[in-house]
């Protein structure tokens, strides 16, 4: 067999029969009124097996993306196993929080009546630009002040729910306040602040190229919006030159 007819040849699993799965669950969400946007978690819509069958079906086509591109994946050693790699990252990886559920958190009562400044970070996030699905990397810092009403969580927790609400495409305005509603809904805090700092590769690889702009944004609620000195300790203690 010449080698033309090598490259014809594709080692990902067949289309089966049936309707995709993605379509399956795209019909389910659109009968519940449901969103289904980049950085939505539809978790709830799915059901068992359904997502061994739409990490198949992502390999098959990025997998079709790789032959558009003119790639042989047959003969090419280093790319023969890439649309099974790449479907498992988005699925798996940099998109599971799309379709996994909310991880579970341990809350405590506020038997203290604890009402100072805590604050947590930075920590670490990873994240994806909806626009053209390159990484952003960056850290953010979280304070709140807490009430005698407030649920108290772990420290690790901030670090699972943030990394939660940032394995999605998406952008930093968007996802940082989809994590105040999150903390704000499990916590209930009197006061809660956020600021992320992050690198954008869709400046820094593509486009103008700017490897040195970072975006940083803040969401400010309850006391923090209200307090200046509340904020500007927030924001000294951070170390970052917002005012």
């Amino acid at each position: 067999m010449n080698t033309v007819a090598l490259a014809s040849i594709s080692t990902v699993p067949e289309e089966p029969t049936t309707a995709p799965v993605s379509r399956r669950i795209r019909e389910r969400l659109l009968q519940a009124g449901a969103r289904f946007h980049a950085n939505d978690n539809i978790s709830r819509y799915l059901e068992p097996g359904e997502l061994e069958a739409l990490r198949a079906e992502v390999e098959r086509r990025v997998q079709g993306v790789l032959e558009s591109l003119v790639i042989d994946t047959v003969s090419d050693h280093n790319t023969r196993e890439t649309a099974r790699r790449v479907a498992r990252m988005y699925v798996d990886e940099v998109f599971r929080g799309r379709y996994l559920p909310e991880p579970g958190i341990t809350q405590f009562p506020n038997i203290e009546h604890l009402n100072e400044l805590m604050i947590v970070g930075p920590v670490i996030i990873r994240s994806t630009c909806s626009h053209h699905l390159c990484p952003i990397f960056g850290k953010l810092w979280i304070g709140v002040m807490p009430n005698e009403h407030s649920s108290l969580i772990g420290l690790s927790k901030y670090a699972r729910l943030a990394d939660w609400i940032m394995s999605r495409p998406q952008i930093q305005e968007e996802a940082v306040a989809r994590l105040a509603d999150l903390l704000q809904e499990r916590v209930q805090p009197d006061g809660l602040a956020i600021v992320m700092e992050a690198d954008h590769f869709c400046l820094h690889w593509r486009g103008i190229k700017d490897t040195e702009s970072k975006m940083t944004n803040s969401v400010m609620r309850g006391s923090f919006l209200k307090d200046f000195n509340l904020r500007r300790e927030f924001l000294s203690l951070i170390g970052t030159g917002q005012g």
